[in-house]
């Protein structure tokens, strides 16, 4: 198993990876269309059923048929994102399939593994799209709508990279086939290092969203207009941010503007418009909503000063996630009592668990950062993921899931 595993993740290592360290593994791009033929080569190495599904989801299965267990994450990156969000799951998939056909014995039931396209939004601004779509949660119009910061639409982008999007949308008939769905997932977080554990269960996933915010105001020299004269919409966004932070902060929540994008982008010139992304999650969906609507009104009330313009779209929301409960605790009980854990992360297993049972588990991060490098795990931990991960399908296959 250890030999399988580290191979297979010196292989994938390098697709994508920047001249920061980083990984810029976007949907669609070059990169994409790598780590989407290694997936397939490590279907076919394994005499699997490889799929693609009409939302450019990829599948892997041991045998056709119904009531299959199935294992998987996603391989995209955000930018300059760490090694192991997403890849782990996907390796440690295909290690744990090794790992259970080296105990021997036919296994009852299909097995799938897969990998889910587009999961962290960084190129058309909507997390897990591939799984929304297949899920009916994102509908075809709005996928269609989506572009990427160069104006390329969603679909074209799938075109170019040789794949249909004609079909794109919801997919009741496979996920029909699903009678479990377990991610494995690098800990965002340090919970385990402080619980001396290598792997964890999720309990669930908190309410979260993305919403962008146009800040237009007037375009002008840097060196001639007079402050009192100004309408800057860099000067509204500043404050939102910083008001963002001071209401996430009482609110017990969290609010982040990660992504900005200001026009026309002249150092010596005053921005026309400021584009914002804020991510925001909360505990409770009361909490979050109550959250947002504090920074529109502080944006909205800065914006009436600065004498700028000021709009709100919500691009994605994921409502919160509890995950079912005896499922979790059978994998917590069969991992001899795992910890549980809550996750502000959003997941597919979170977008899937109102169509199918899903559970999470978690691989400990001894640096305890994520989307960055910096990510980790050590590779002691990893395998007990992949131990962990095959203990659980073989309980899964059993007969009863209550």
């Amino acid at each position: 198993m250890s030999t399988g595993f580290e191979a297979m993740w010196r292989d994938l290592l390098p697709v994508g990876r920047a001249t920061t360290g980083g990984y810029r593994r976007y949907a669609w791009t070059d990169a994409d269309a790598e780590c989407r033929a290694w997936f397939r080569e490590q279907a076919e190495n394994r005499n699997l059923i490889y799929e693609e599904d009409r939302n450019g989801n990829q599948w892997a299965w041991t045998a056709p048929g119904a009531d299959a267990i199935v294992i998987g994450s996603h391989l995209d990156s955000v930018p300059d994102g760490g090694a192991y969000d997403g890849p782990l799951g996907v390796v440690s998939s295909f290690a744990a399939l090794d790992l259970l056909r080296e105990r021997g014995g036919d296994l009852p039931r299909p097995l799938g593994i897969v990998n889910f396209a587009d999961e962290e939004g960084a190129r058309f601004n909507v997390a897990c799209v591939g799984s929304r779509l297949s899920a009916g949660v994102l509908t075809p119009d709005q996928a269609r709508a989506l572009k990427d910061a160069d104006g390329i639409f969603l679909g074209d982008a799938m075109e170019r990279a040789g794949f249909d999007p004609a079909g794109i949308g919801p997919d009741p008939q496979r996920l029909g086939r699903v009678r479990a769905f377990v991610e494995l997932h690098v800990e965002q977080g340090r919970d385990l290092v402080h619980r001396d554990r290598a792997v964890g269960v999720a309990s669930a996933i908190w309410p979260h969203g993305r919403w962008r915010f146009d800040f237009r105001g007037e375009a002008n020299h840097a060196g001639t207009t007079r402050l009192e004269d100004r309408h800057d919409p860099m000067l509204t966004y500043a404050n939102t941010v910083l008001a963002a932070r001071k209401k996430a902060h009482l609110s017990g929540a969290l609010a982040t503007f990660g992504k900005v994008d200001a026009r026309p982008g002249a150092a010596n010139a005053i921005a026309s418009e400021v584009r914002g992304w804020l991510d925001s999650r909360a505990a409770d969906e009361q909490t979050l909503d109550e959250l947002v609507a504090e920074i529109i009104r502080a944006a909205t009330e800065r914006a009436d000063r600065d004498g700028v313009e000021v709009q709100v779209t919500r691009e994605s929301f994921t409502p919160v996630v509890e995950f079912e409960g005896s499922l979790r605790d059978r994998i917590a009980k069969q991992l001899g009592g795992a910890p549980i854990l809550p996750t502000g992360a959003g997941h597919d297993a979170g977008i899937l668990s109102a169509r199918v049972p899903t559970a999470m588990l978690f691989v400990r991060n001894p640096s305890g950062v994520s989307h960055s490098p910096a990510e980790s795990a050590e590779m002691v931990d990893c395998l007990a993921g992949v131990t962990a991960l095959a203990d659980v399908v073989t309980d899964l296959m059993s007969e009863d899931l209550g």
